[in-house]
């Protein structure tokens, strides 16, 4: 499948904001955005005023590249949740939280979400006691998740437990810092959701 390969601070410098895709680089002075918040490429002294339809695109793009979806996946996460009852932003937002690869790194079992999707590829997680492979897994309430023998002996098991605490968790996850294991006990409120970007814009920008 196609996936972006290319460095991820460029999107950042971009976007012209921090969407946190480098898990705790971001927080450091090594962060692209510290050391050249311009955009990439050749720099222009023209300020170029940018349209409403700009700004739904690049709102659309910047919760794309937060959750590491393609456009395609991106769009059957809109499809559906103009299809559930509701209102589609907070369905859009809950279902790309719940994702499970998401969940890990909420859960602060991974460091960012590249690295959560990492170790749910490479099986080393489990949902419910059975090996989940795939990170566009909804979780649900009352979801429990571990990690399988060979997560516990890989390098991410061991790293997990350097930075484990050192980011907040949401309401919506229990872990337990003993065996680094997570536990879905509600749904996010909007709130919870560290979404940089605004849904309603997304859903002008599909509703046109």
């Amino acid at each position: 499948m196609a996936r972006y390969n290319d460095a991820v601070c460029r999107l950042c410098r971009r976007n012209g904001e921090k969407l946190f895709l480098k898990g705790e680089r971001c927080f450091s002075p090594k962060c692209a955005m510290e050391r050249r918040p311009t955009p990439p490429g050749q720099h222009s002294t023209r300020r170029r005023k940018v349209s409403d339809r700009g700004m739904q695109l690049r709102e659309k793009q910047k919760a794309r590249q937060t959750y590491g979806l393609l456009e395609r996946q991106f769009r059957r996460v809109y499809k559906e949740a103009v299809r559930r009852n509701g209102a589609t932003g907070e369905n859009l937002l809950t279902m790309l939280e719940m994702r499970l690869d998401n969940t890990v790194y909420r859960a602060g079992l991974a460091e960012s979400r590249a690295q959560a999707r990492q170790i749910v590829l490479h099986g080393h997680i489990t949902l419910n006691s059975h090996k989940a492979d795939i990170p566009s897994i909804e979780v649900v309430s009352g979801d429990k998740i571990g990690w399988s023998n060979r997560g516990r002996r890989s390098k991410f098991f061991e790293m997990v437990k350097q930075w484990q605490g050192a980011r907040p968790v949401p309401g919506w996850v229990h872990v337990d810092p003993a065996s680094l294991e997570g536990e879905v006990i509600g749904m996010p409120a909007r709130g919870e959701i560290d979404a940089r970007f605004d849904e309603n814009l997304i859903i002008e920008y599909y509703s046109r």
